[in-house]
């Protein structure tokens, strides 16, 4: 069915053909979010077909479905390129455990944090899994989601770690929005190989990569670089492997320390390298002369109680700055992009512009699906946010505690 929404306060997010296959928005770009006022918008089937001022709408437009848009904004759904959607179980007693004091490595210490997952996940039963994930999507696409990169890494096993992609492989086949796979199986070194590294790297290698290949169940390879879990040599060699597979590197890089895991990202021409909350003038410059995009996870950061990424510093040097929600059941609760949104402007002095450029176009390249969603573009998918009445853009991060969202449009329909 074709949706014409006419009278559209501000049309925001159509950047041209030619700005989108020069790639993602680098430093002072990513301020420029093109808007068309007074605008209407056709959609077709499940594109966006045509748009442009009111001004110009022809007279013969005819549609299933008008939508007077007045007072509103309409714009491109985020495109969420960093979450660990798939979980067995919620850790709420870490989180009483963070608000005494304990530090994310003292928790992980005592058996918390990624091996509780690990523990809960390797217990339940793949349909399960399936429908608590499908679940969490399907709330998430209700908040603007458009597009979704899922990691994989509370399996630890094997049998974990297929069955985590396995039901991410079954998303991608039933959800209404693109859906990517990482292989993070190098999250952390499970208890029975803490003392024997080599042993777990000779797992991922020879028995859990040839199996993701042969049944196509991941897109990317990411790695935890950082003190007390993956070295950058021994990143540099788990990503290694899984691109000879033909899978691309996706790092969790400077979460904690100057981990190196920015210029290990950069120098294997890793998509992205996201976290970035500890950076140097040397890992800033690293990145900024580089095509890979830092994606930054500011709730994240807000929920664990560290310094937030340095986001004018990186937009600034020349970077390309991506922002996701980092969706998990230990460090970032939510997969509320809009929090995210406005969470990089209240603490990461980012203009409204850059945040939702880099929550939306720039999202869609972390993941590759820029080139069919993140922007109002004839001939992209027709996934769409359309707010309530609001009197600006600023207004979106500025009114942080509401939901503002009006409706959610996905390939076309209204979810």
């Amino acid at each position: 069915m074709s949706v014409l929404f006419k009278n559209i306060a501000i049309l925001a997010g159509t950047h041209s053909p030619d700005t989108i296959r020069k790639g993602p928005l680098k430093g002072a770009a990513l301020a420029h979010l093109p808007v068309i006022e007074n605008a209407w918008l056709l959609t077709d089937d499940n594109t966006i077909r045509d748009f442009g001022p009111m001004s110009e709408m022809p007279p013969d437009i005819h549609a299933g479905q008008v939508i007077d848009a007045s007072g509103r904004i309409l714009m491109p759904a985020w495109c969420d390129s960093h979450t660990h959607l798939v979980f067995a179980a919620s850790r709420e007693s870490e989180f009483i455990d963070k608000i005494k004091g304990l530090s994310y490595a003292e928790i992980a210490a005592k058996g918390g944090g990624i091996l509780n997952s690990a523990n809960r996940l390797n217990a339940m039963p793949e349909e399960e899994l399936y429908q608590l994930a499908k679940e969490r999507l399907n709330k998430a696409i209700k908040l603007g989601t458009g597009a979704i990169e899922v990691k994989s890494g509370y399996g630890l096993t094997v049998e974990g770690e297929l069955k985590m992609l396995r039901v991410i492989k079954r998303l991608k086949a039933t959800s209404p929005i693109p859906v990517k796979a990482s292989f993070l199986g190098a999250h952390t070194y499970p208890l029975a190989y803490r003392d024997n590294h080599e042993g777990y790297l000779q797992l991922i290698e020879e028995e859990m990569l040839p199996v993701i290949a042969s049944e196509n169940l991941a897109d990317y390879i990411d790695v935890f670089c950082e003190t007390g879990f993956f070295s950058p040599e021994e990143t540099e060699r788990i990503c290694r492997a899984g691109m000879q597979y033909g899978l691309q590197p996706k790092i969790h890089a400077n979460q904690l320390n100057l981990s190196k895991g920015v210029e290990i990202g950069v120098a294997l021409n890793a998509l992205s390298v996201d976290h970035l909350e500890t950076m140097d003038d040397a890992a800033i410059q690293c990145l900024a002369g580089s095509d890979t995009i830092g994606t930054l996870l500011p709730t994240a950061a807000f929920f664990l109680g560290m310094a937030f990424q340095p986001a004018r510093q990186l937009i600034d040097a020349g970077c390309a700055i991506a922002l996701a929600s980092d969706f998990n059941p230990g460090s970032s609760p939510s997969y509320n992009m809009n929090l995210v949104v406005a969470m990089s402007c209240i603490r990461m002095k980012m203009q409204p512009e850059e945040a939702i450029n880099a929550a939306t176009l720039n999202g869609a390249f972390a993941m590759d699906v820029g080139d069919i969603t993140g922007s109002i573009t004839r001939g992209k998918l027709a996934n769409l946010v359309l707010t309530q009445p609001v009197p600006s853009l600023a207004f979106l991060p500025y009114s942080f505690g509401n939901n503002l969202i009006e409706r959610v449009m996905i390939a076309g329909q209204f979810v």
